[in-house]
């Protein structure tokens, strides 16, 4: 299919853990509420639109969110029942759509490219969605599976925006670059180093300036995405490119032993899951953030993909001892990236578009 003649929906469902817990709880609507763990320090799973009011968002920690809103709601998240809720919003979406590409328990790229009247049909399917489950959706139709994304993040809640590349680029010029999903906060503020503070001046720049900045690849992805360039397909078959555990302690962790015991913990965690999924993996990594948040990964590629426990436990324990914390550790996880299915390729990352560069 020429990527020209293609036609994307991004659907997302609007604070969907929140959404759920209000159909359970009918009497909190009006209300700031917050999904949040209840450890010391958890994080904001989603907030209201009312709780975000008060400046509390998803990733916050827990107890920031309740200084910012003391009157807020909070409640413990529930995956079994955000699990359900998903697999009965899908299901709608997959006897309207042929080709549906689900990227989360809320979201997922719809191929529209040669159906009739294709916002029509999206705002009938919206209004289904809501008629039979009650959440409600923000969508976003464009050119590509970036377009479609960022045009749905616009106008959320219960927006509906369908954009060309080239309006895109229009009403998104003064944005942030990290409006654009893959350009993340260290990027930005390299990109603000080198006086690039907007995606229209990002969409401007040099190529060769990105390119000796950030390398080849990196470099020419920034351009294209400031451009809102993207070829890749929907997919029925969402392609993993790595799969991670990580662990945030209730109190920072100094002494090495017990370090070492917990990434040994996950590693096996983590192969256990990827022996279910019959995954292996070439690039083992490591993430430490101190308990002054400063973040820090370390990564190892190996000769041949592997899930054998044994390996990805020794390189990753190699990599924390290499390291050697300076400070007490808040957070520690470990990575394997490269994944290749058993008898299938390696999954290049090309077509997504959740990756910092």
């Amino acid at each position: 299919m020429n990527a020209a003649e293609r036609t994307v929906a991004h659907l997302d469902a609007d604070a969907f853990y929140v959404s759920v817990e209000l159909l359970r709880r009918p009497e909190l609507r009006g209300l700031p509420v917050v999904v949040a763990g209840t450890g010391p320090r958890s994080v904001v799973t989603t907030a209201s639109y009312e709780a975000r009011q008060f400046g509390v968002g998803s990733a916050i920690p827990a107890a920031r969110a309740r200084r910012l809103c003391p009157q807020a709601v909070f409640l413990a998240p529930d995956f079994k029942a955000y699990r359900a809720a998903s697999a009965e919003l899908m299901g709608i979406v997959r006897g309207s759509v042929d080709v549906v590409e689900v990227v989360g328990l809320d979201e997922a790229y719809l191929d529209l490219t040669g159906l009739y009247a294709p916002r029509a049909a999206m705002r009938r399917l919206v209004r289904e969605i809501r008629g039979r489950t009650g959440i409600t959706c923000s969508v976003g139709i464009g050119p590509n599976k970036l377009v479609a994304k960022v045009a749905s993040d616009a106008e959320k809640p219960a927006g509906f925006l369908a954009l060309t590349r080239e309006e895109a680029c229009v009403r998104f010029a003064g944005a942030s670059p990290r409006l654009v999903p893959g350009i993340g906060p260290r990027t930005a503020e390299a990109l603000a180093s080198m006086g690039i503070t907007t995606l229209a001046a990002l969409a401007a720049a040099d190529e060769g300036r990105l390119v000796e900045r950030f390398g080849v690849n990196q470099g020419a992805a920034l351009a294209r995405r400031a451009r809102f360039e993207h070829d890749g397909a929907v997919s029925e078959e969402r392609k993993v490119v790595s799969e991670s555990r990580e662990r945030t302690f209730d109190r920072d962790i100094s002494y090495a032993g017990d370090l070492q015991a917990a990434l040994e913990r996950m590693a096996v965690e983590l192969c256990e899951s990827l022996e279910r999924h019959g995954r292996s993996g070439r690039t083992i990594a490591i993430k430490v953030r101190l308990d002054d948040f400063t973040t820090v990964t370390r990564a190892h590629t190996l000769e041949q993909a592997t899930r054998a426990a044994d390996v990805v436990t020794s390189e990753a324990l190699r990599l924390l001892r290499e390291y050697d914390p300076p400070r007490p550790v808040r957070l520690l996880g470990v990575r394997v990236a490269g994944l290749e299915s058993d008898g299938a390729p390696a999954a290049t990352g090309e077509d997504q578009l959740a990756f910092e560069v």
